[in-house]
């Protein structure tokens, strides 16, 4: 199994990119600000976490800035019926640190604002989660984050901003700005250059 990778980026594409690794080009699978990482990285070289998947049809690799990413990546497409396209769309729609706090603390309804989510799916989430990565931090200040965060992507949204363009820019926030409403200035100022 294709467990890390360290090479040079030849070519990006809006979901992925081909890392020369040994003389190999290999088509790595990545997030929305993954990508945006390794685009800093212009030149030199860049590492990756991966996961390689095997299916009957075809082997695809996903790749990872940290093994935290990766190993959240592996407890979601070992839910059935998760598999590792939905699993990279749910990494891509919010930070770990939401989604645990979400996960741990039940929360449903922040779970299915997320494309390809539904109800029951979300349930399935929280429900073999919820033991595997723990309680929730104690104070609630992730929990909070994660509330306002949802806040302001229903205001986003309600502004006519798509859920993909909200959601990158929501990620772009400094961690200690807190509020909904100075939240919504700092994203409408991201969006607005």
């Amino acid at each position: 199994m294709i467990s890390h990778l360290v090479g040079k980026i030849i070519h990006k594409d809006s979901g992925s990119v081909v890392l020369e690794a040994g003389g190999v080009g290999y088509n790595v699978a990545v997030t929305g600000e993954t990508l945006a990482e390794l685009t800093k990285k212009s030149s030199g070289s860049v590492s990756l976490w991966t996961h390689l998947s095997v299916r009957e049809d075809s082997q695809d690799l996903y790749g990872f800035l940290t093994r935290e990413e990766m190993e959240f990546f592996e407890l979601l497409i070992s839910i059935s019926g998760i598999g590792p396209k939905t699993a990279l769309s749910v990494l891509n729609a919010s930070s770990i640190e939401n989604l645990r706090t979400a996960v741990s603390s039940g929360e449903i309804s922040y779970l299915t604002k997320i494309s390809g989510i539904g109800r029951k799916l979300a349930e399935k989430i929280i429900f073999e989660l919820k033991e595997k990565i723990g309680a929730a931090p104690e104070g609630g200040g992730a929990s909070l984050a994660m509330k306002d965060d949802a806040d302001v992507l229903e205001a986003l949204i309600s502004l006519g901003y798509g859920e993909r363009e909200a959601r990158e820019a929501i990620k772009k926030l400094p961690k200690d700005l807190t509020g909904t409403s100075e939240r919504v200035k700092a994203v409408l100022k991201l969006l607005g250059k």
